[in-house]
């Protein structure tokens, strides 16, 4: 919560950019801003206690932004370096068994031919290691809770005020944000940023695009025996567990350095059972006799979960605004099929910094770059989304077995054809699909074992997530009587499954009448509640800076 600016005196420290997240996005804009122009004064504020303690991903990366970037990165101790793919496995499971899809069926630029496994936010650290070298400004623990507008431009953003008591009261250690103004500001908060919400409502953004759909991918980090690792081996399922909910969604599980594997699983959120809990899902998918075969006498090391955009070209918004532009996964650049948006979301920040140093360079401040959108809609982000654009819809529409093989045909119509079997296709927003719960049986998970699957609060133990408990909640009710008079009455309570961290618990009170309880320390900043709420009743809004999980090497 931000107390009324009226009320408060703050700080004020002006740049000629700030950029609003450390992920790859905003440190590509970051370093391609001092490469252009070393002059220019930039920031980048980052909510996590570090660069990096909020980055979730596979990751599976492509470098061809690196490339671009910073061309002789494989001989500077880059971490991404370390493993190459060196072979790619895609299972389609049954509840005990599999088969493989041989990667000869699919287009070629399915491939992971030359790219890398590694932890995104160690790349992440590595990324803001050059860019501090190079003069940027870092503010970790710092959120951008506010927008600063004049007139109809942005003009900046106030970071969050903190010490606020449970109350909404100054506490004993308060201390207000600042406001850091800037001649541009980048907006590279990711999936579903709270900030990304209001720029898109307040400028219509979203006024010639399909709405964004999204998924919630949920990752463990494990050390396994020697002779169940190989490095470099990618491993991608489908089918099982989430076929017999009538689901759509799959694993993932990559050998990487050290020993290690990233494995995960991703649940599309526009599910129409209320019962899935896309967390047991994730457990029941570890109990498969080939991926637990993976993990046996191994050990779990760590644990997070976050939404990942799956709308697709169709669903990009318009990028640029008066004094501010969309970059990475705030605007939604994720390749679905090929399950990667790190190059992508890196080559967005780049056009950005290009277009604002043009502008800057033309002594512009505040104007709206419209040379940034048509420069991103004619590169090489257009023609890879492109081409993919319909492999989301097509199995939303037609299910997980049809669905495949038609997203299949089409991205090998737009390849060899430049066209596809279907026109670009249209989208449903995640919440709307969640179906009454009178029209569903409820799901029987089985218990977790503490060896292979195990329990949302123990696993979010893993996830080193904190919260100062004497702060106002920063998941908002619109309304307190919904939970209860619509979630619970029609659907179940779906809350209290789809939150990966056991956020949502319907309790009862000693007069055995039920109440929503929300324990926001255990949230992990998936955003999972402010797009599955049947209701839209839940807003995410960032809390006091440094909260939230503390990936390790996530």
């Amino acid at each position: 919560m931000t107390l009324q600016s009226n009320t408060i005196q703050r700080e004020t420290m002006a740049y000629d950019v700030v950029v609003v997240g450390g992920g790859p996005a905003g440190l590509s804009a970051a370093i391609r801003l001092k490469q252009i122009s070393p002059d220019l004064s930039v920031c980048v504020l980052e909510k996590g206690s570090e660069i990096g303690a909020h980055i979730l991903s596979g990751a599976v990366v492509d470098p061809r932004a690196l490339d671009e970037l910073l061309p002789d990165w494989r001989n500077d101790d880059c971490p991404l370096a370390e493993t190459p793919v060196t072979d790619n496995w895609h299972w389609v499971l049954t509840q005990k068994g599999k088969y493989s899809l041989p990667h000869a069926i699919m287009p070629g630029f399915m491939s992971n031919a030359g790219c890398y496994t590694a932890s995104l936010g160690n790349l992440c650290r590595w990324l803001a290691a050059w860019a501090e070298a190079m003069g940027v400004e870092i503010f970790p623990g710092f959120p951008a809770a506010e927008l600063l507008v004049e007139g109809d431009r942005i003009i900046g953003v106030q970071t969050g005020d903190m010490g606020v008591s449970a109350d909404g009261q100054p506490g004993a250690d308060y201390q207000p944000g600042m406001n850091l103004t800037a001649r541009y500001t980048i907006f590279a908060e990711g999936a579903r940023g709270h900030l990304t919400k209001r720029l898109k409502a307040q400028y219509d953004l979203e006024r010639d695009c399909q709405p964004q759909v999204y998924g919630l991918g949920i990752k463990e980090l494990w050390d396994i025996p020697p002779e169940h690792h190989v490095p470099g081996r990618v491993l991608h399922t489908q089918g099982w567990p989430l076929s017999e909910s009538g689901s759509w969604g799959g694993g993932f599980l990559y050998h990487q350095a050290g020993g290690q594997v990233a494995l995960g699983f991703v649940t599309a959120l526009d599910y129409k059972n209320p019962y899935v809990s896309p967390y047991e899902e994730f457990q029941r998918w570890k109990q498969h006799p080939a991926i637990r075969a993976i993990l046996e006498g191994g050990r779990r090391v760590a644990y997070g979960a976050r939404a990942i955009n799956e709308g697709g070209w169709q669903s990009v918004p318009h990028l640029a605004f008066p004094g501010g532009v969309l970059v990475g996964c705030a605007a939604g650049f994720v390749n679905v099929p090929r399950i990667k948006g790190s190059h992508t979301a890196m080559k967005s920040g780049m056009l950005a910094a290009e277009s604002i140093a043009r502008a800057i360079a033309a002594d512009q401040a505040g104007t709206q770059l419209d040379d940034y959108e048509e420069a991103l809609r004619s590169s090489w982000i257009a023609e890879e989304l492109t081409l993919v654009q319909n492999a989301q819809p097509m199995v939303a529409t037609f299910g997980g077995a049809l669905g495949t093989v038609l997203a299949g045909a089409d991205m090998w119509s737009r390849s060899l054809l430049g066209f596809g079997i279907a026109p670009p296709m249209a989208h449903r927003r995640d919440h709307e699909a969640t179906g009454r719960a009178d029209l569903y049986r409820p799901i029987a998970y089985p218990r977790p074992d503490g060896v292979i699957s195990f329990d949302r609060l123990t696993n979010v133990a893993f996830s080193a997530t904190n919260h100062a408990e004497d702060q106002p909640c920063h998941l908002r009710l619109k309304d307190a009587q919904v939970p209860l008079a619509v979630n619970l009455t029609r659907h179940a309570g779906p809350e209290a499954r789809y939150c990966p961290a056991g956020v949502y618990e319907f309790v009862e009170d000693a007069s055995g009448a039920s109440r929503l309880q929300i324990n926001a320390q255990n949230c992990l900043h998936c955003k999972s509640c402010d797009i599955k709420d049947p209701t839209q009743n839940i807003e995410w809004v960032t809390p006091e800076g440094a909260g939230g999980p503390n990936y390790p090497n996530m």
